[in-house]
């Protein structure tokens, strides 16, 4: 680490804590040519793979666009801010597991289907026929058959 103040090439840790959350290491230094003390900050810095859409383009992995889907897929129900919270860190942290590059729309929106899943049946029917551009009234009959179906959540 260069020193702020005379730009020297190294400078020496003088005292190391961990941040309260346990997200941040706090770091005190010194700077053996001007002998002048700073403090410097290091966290993890996690990059988010690029989205492919469907069309080839590609753009930066938006959790906002995520979080937008989740609540248009549940206006108006009674779904808990918390627990819509919970979904969308849960599509992040699968995102992050993949562990690539570049992710598949297609496998994000497989991720919130299955979240809205564990959530809301309304909800998961709503993102479903946008998602899966229902044509006709037997894909809705199809979707609702999958929710009630033995195992399938329903209320």
């Amino acid at each position: 680490m260069h020193c702020p103040f005379c730009k020297a090439p190294d400078t020496q840790v003088i005292d190391s804590r961990v941040s309260d959350p346990g997200d941040s290491i706090r770091r005190r230094r010194r700077c053996p040519a001007c002998n002048k003390r700073f403090t410097t900050y290091e966290t993890v810095e996690l990059r988010m793979p690029q989205v492919v859409k469907h069309d080839g383009s590609r753009t930066l992995f938006s959790l906002e666009k995520v979080r937008t889907g989740f609540t248009l897929a549940l206006h108006k129900r009674p779904v808990p801010t918390a627990l819509v919270d919970d979904a969308v860190a849960s599509v992040r942290d699968q995102v992050l597991a993949l562990g690539d590059r570049e992710v598949d729309s297609r496998r994000i929106g497989e991720m919130v289907m299955k979240e809205l899943y564990k959530l809301d049946n309304v909800g998961y029917i709503r993102f479903a026929s946008v998602y899966k551009s229902f044509d006709d009234v037997d894909d809705f009959q199809d979707a609702i058959k999958e929710v009630q179906k033995p195992g399938g959540k329903s209320k």
